[in-house]
């Protein structure tokens, strides 16, 4: 049975990621700060294992990866989806505080899992396995009022690229996914506060269909950019 990793796994897409590799018959890890949550998305598979985490905390990284291993036998795949937005507002309007916790879940929170997936696989048998970033479409072009998350996720494109290259002699392969306006709660929420200008919007379930076709590549392949995005929304190019 092939084993994935999926954090922020309680809500929005990775929750609805989670469910896709549990129905396809993955052994799944659950991560996120709220095992209540987590418990939801895994009720009825035998196969999900509930590790509840703090992302930004290193000791628990480590800790949550390392009974997923004991329980699994393996790590195939990491989906290193957490993050969170921060409040919009323009740069001179936030607080130090403000932008540390956006970096701190979206840099610090991804690398610290990056780094405990990237050990495992460099030293497990056979060796290898394979890192998806969830970048955004931010990770191109901003939106506005989204500098502290905007910043974060050009910083994932990064370290994309460095695993890739550095994941080369394990046999570890790393891409990511840029998604835009995947109908999830955090977006109908705001869709709520402006119904008049409300943005194109695409089922999540198409995104969680499009990290599972990059999970199954065979281990001589891999996607290294995939954007997903609404058809409706505007072209957004690189470079």
């Amino acid at each position: 049975m092939k084993s994935i990793i999926i954090t922020g796994a309680s809500a929005g897409i990775g929750a609805d990621c989670a469910r896709e590799f549990l129905q396809a018959g993955w052994r799944v890890g659950l991560i996120a700060r709220r095992a209540d949550k987590l418990e939801d998305v895994a009720q009825g598979h035998e196969n999900a294992h509930v590790l509840p985490c703090d992302v930004t905390d290193p000791a628990a990284v480590d800790a949550a990866f390392d009974t997923f291993v004991r329980q699994a036998g393996r790590l195939d795949v990491l989906f290193n989806n957490a993050g969170m937005f921060g409040r919009p507002a323009t740069i001179d309007e936030l607080d130090f505080d403000e932008w540390r916790q956006v970096v701190d879940v979206n840099l610090h929170g991804m690398f610290l899992c990056a780094r405990a997936a990237f050990r495992q696989m460099r030293g497990q048998v056979p060796q290898g396995g394979r890192i998806i970033n969830n970048g955004s479409i931010s990770a191109h072009v901003p939106r506005e009022l989204s500098v502290c998350y905007t910043t974060t996720k050009h910083a994932i494109t990064g370290l994309t690229k460095t695993l890739s290259l550095d994941g080369r002699a394990f046999d570890i392969a790393c891409g990511q996914i840029d998604i835009g306006n995947a109908h999830t709660q955090l977006l109908q929420d705001l869709i709520d506060r402006d119904p008049d200008n409300a943005p194109p919007v695409m089922d999540v379930a198409d995104v969680s269909r499009a990290v599972r076709q990059m999970a199954e590549l065979g281990p001589e392949a891999n996607v290294q950019f995939m954007t997903i995005m609404a058809t409706k929304m505007p072209y957004i190019g690189r470079g």
